[in-house]
């Protein structure tokens, strides 16, 4: 099972996280540095004091966390007021558009042997085996059993409201609710217990995994504009200072869907009015016959 990719190169991450903080990713509008509290001096070690992670020969370096910790803006928790689910969009839309929810996304990212439901257009992940990170554990997971795997937003989206995002438009809002980078399948008991807590609150319980976890904190918020309270800073670079060379994550890719297949004998048809007068209609992507140039609206179901 395959899905269309969606991950940067790291180069372009590099870039992006070394560049103007208040620039969110590419195509979106900057963000507003609004904050009640003015900026605290930085306790965390400076960019060139932290190593550089390593490379592959003719590569640019990717930075360490550590560093790009260091050029984050230090500001007080704005209020609450305001914060609802719905203000970062459709929960788990198909941002990417390839014709499948972010969710499933995700979960046929971070299962091993994930198995799709039929008729789901390759979509619905119905089954998997999760190596847990928060809690080091190994978890089953079937669809509708509610308690196993949840999809954590590594940077609660409660945090990023109070951090910067309360300024931002509903676009932007949901493109950070949705970007793999920021989205990890986790136990679910786990990420209830984290809610919107950052990393002065609650860190994995797996010490494993803690560099990379406050890491990919990091690059999300450098990604996006977003700010960190003094005592979120402190208590990342606490964590990082056990692993000063951990490098910011890479977006992670979304797997890339198969390739359409060509259509059986007879089974192509001209446009939406062919399909329906055969009784094919709707055609999912897959299906004899689905062409993109019959889907609309690109949510890979043509004539509905």
């Amino acid at each position: 099972m395959k899905r269309r990719a969606r991950a940067l190169s790291t180069a372009a991450l590099v870039a992006a996280l070394l560049g103007t903080a208040a620039c969110g990713p590419a195509g979106l509008s900057p963000t507003a540095s609004t904050g009640s509290v003015g900026q605290t001096p930085p306790s965390t070690p400076t960019a060139e004091a932290a190593p550089a992670a390593s490379s592959q020969p003719g590569q640019q370096a990717v930075p360490t966390a550590l560093a790009v910790l260091a050029t984050l803006p230090v500001k007080g928790r704005a209020p609450l007021t305001g914060y609802d689910r719905g203000a970062f969009g459709q929960p788990w839309a198909d941002v990417d558009r390839n014709g499948c929810g972010t969710r499933d996304d995700i979960l046929a990212r971070d299962l091993t042997g994930a198995v799709v439901q039929p008729g789901t257009g390759d979509c619905v992940v119905h089954s998997g085996i999760l190596a847990d990170p928060y809690t080091g554990t190994t978890i089953s997971f079937a669809k509708g059993d509610g308690t196993s795997v949840d999809i954590d937003h590594v940077v609660a989206l409660g945090n990023a409201w109070q951090t910067g995002a309360f300024a931002w438009d509903t676009g932007k809002r949901t493109a950070l609710a949705n970007d793999p980078l920021n989205l990890l399948a986790v136990d679910y008991s786990a990420n209830r217990q984290k809610g919107d807590g950052d990393a002065a609150t609650w860190l994995p319980a797996n010490r494993s995994y803690r560099c990379a976890y406050v890491a990919r904190q990091v690059a999300v918020k450098a990604s996006y504009g977003l700010w960190v309270t003094p005592a979120e800073r402190d208590a990342i670079a606490r964590v990082l200072q056990t692993c000063r060379g951990e490098p910011v994550p890479a977006p992670a890719a979304v797997p890339a869907p198969a390739t359409e297949p060509a259509p059986a004998p007879g089974a192509g048809y001209a446009n939406c009015a062919a399909a329906r007068a055969a009784g094919a209609a709707p055609l999912h992507r897959g299906d004899p016959g689905y062409s993109t140039a019959m889907d609309g609206d690109g949510d890979g179901t043509a004539c509905e």
